[in-house]
């Protein structure tokens, strides 16, 4: 079995900060591509500093560390000519491209796709935005939430209108630049794939709000089914009941009841079989139809038994159903650490580093885990000197100069 990731023969410029570019790039290097993140000297990404927390005797934040694991860093300043001729030195020497500034931003350089392509139409070009490259908005910046926002999702998520803590909330995490990132991984695997078959590259043009837009999935099919907004449910689902929390004696049970079936085993734990004739529950949509009767006598019956009777006693049945876990129960979790979630990787100091593993998993060409979050610029003069040719000299004097910063 070799132990080469799938695109270990690929090498990826990564001109992104922030999340989604960077969260892109990284599942290319989880891949076994030879990612080189160019960073600003002296500051570099800006989530180094996106902290508390940051790794124990460091100043290097938990934000940066979730999404630069098997990268080499170098810093270059861009807006130096000679600093601007070293990027795109490298970029002739790489096979992808990914960048996340502002519509044109890199104009300036002759690092945009146009300038780059004559050269070297091979060359796979990814932008990330938040607009997109067309369209009247194209010209602002976007970030996540604001994205959630004007995207709808917020409008979906929190509590129902009536209910304590009522009103629009944003997801925990920073969902559409994840999304966003797995968007651009997968378009530069197609875009790897069409130059196999045409050898010629493409440009891919990723924004934000399309991602956002694309990912509200049914909730934005439901609109235009319907002509209706939906409408926060909690954590309830618009279209499947029971499927949300419901109050325990000592805590809450979350219950995930996709059809007939399970919610006829559901209701013979619960000790009242007769649910499953009665015609206001024998169906999913009869279900949903009068949401509000059965939602209160469920939990009548939940709130008489600890979370942890009802965990054991529905999935003993097959009842979808599961604890609501905090990060810390998460991890703890049996199957959470059978699938070695955790990992602990070593920096260019010996440092260990504590992050999220990546959930792909492939026998043939296996995710690596060989590179840590880099220290910024650690790898400048290395990767200088061995893709660009560049003598101890021409590097001292660019280091001198300001142009890198080869720490």
């Amino acid at each position: 079995m070799s132990n080469a990731g799938a695109l270990s023969h690929i090498r990826v410029l990564d001109l992104t900060r922030v999340l989604a570019g960077p969260w892109a790039t990284q599942i290319l290097g989880d891949l076994g591509a030879e990612v080189i993140k160019v960073e600003r000297p002296g500051c570099g990404d800006e989530t180094r500093e996106w902290g508390p927390p940051y790794l124990s005797g460091t100043n290097l934040s938990a934000y940066y560390l979730c999404a630069n694991r098997n990268k080499k860093s170098i810093a270059v300043d861009l807006s130096q000519p000679e600093g601007a001729d070293i990027v795109r030195a490298l970029a002739s020497q790489c096979d992808v491209l990914v960048e996340n500034f502002k519509v044109g931003g890199l104009k300036q350089y002759a690092l945009d796709y146009d300038s780059l392509r004559s050269s070297d139409p091979r060359l796979i070009y990814c932008s990330i935005t938040g607009f997109g490259q067309t369209g009247p908005e194209a010209q602002r910046s976007g970030y996540d939430a604001m994205i959630q926002a004007m995207g709808g999702l917020m409008s979906v998520t929190g509590r129902a209108a009536g209910e304590p803590g009522e009103g629009p909330q944003k997801a925990g995490v920073a969902i559409v630049d994840v999304m966003s990132g797995l968007y651009a991984t997968i378009a530069v695997l197609a875009a790897l794939q069409h130059r196999t078959c045409s050898g010629v590259g493409q440009y891919i043009d990723m924004a934000l709000l399309d991602v956002q837009v694309a990912c509200l999935a049914n909730q934005a099919t439901n609109f235009l089914t319907t002509g209706d907004s939906p409408q926060r449910l909690g954590n309830a689902h618009p279209s499947i009941v029971p499927y949300q929390d419901f109050a325990t004696a000592d805590g809450k049970v979350m219950l995930a009841v996709g059809n007939n079936e399970q919610f006829a085993r559901f209701c013979s734990v619960a000790g009242h079989p007769e649910w499953v004739t009665d015609a206001r529950f024998s169906s999913n949509r009869a279900r949903v139809e009068h949401r509000q009767a059965l939602v209160v006598m469920i939990g009548e019956v939940t709130r008489t038994q600890s979370t942890q009777f009802w965990l054991r006693a529905l999935q003993a049945v097959g009842v979808p159903c599961s604890p609501i876990n905090t990060i810390a129960e998460m991890f703890r979790e049996p199957q959470v650490r059978a699938r070695a979630l955790h990992v602990e990787m070593a920096d260019a100091q010996g440092r260990a580093m504590p992050l999220v593993a990546s959930p792909l998993r492939l026998s043939e060409s296996p995710v690596s885990y060989d590179r840590a979050p880099p220290t910024l610029g650690q790898d400048t003069r290395s990767v200088l000197r061995s893709l660009l040719h560049l003598a101890d000299d021409k590097l001292n004097a660019l280091q001198l100069r300001g142009i890198i910063d080869g720490r």
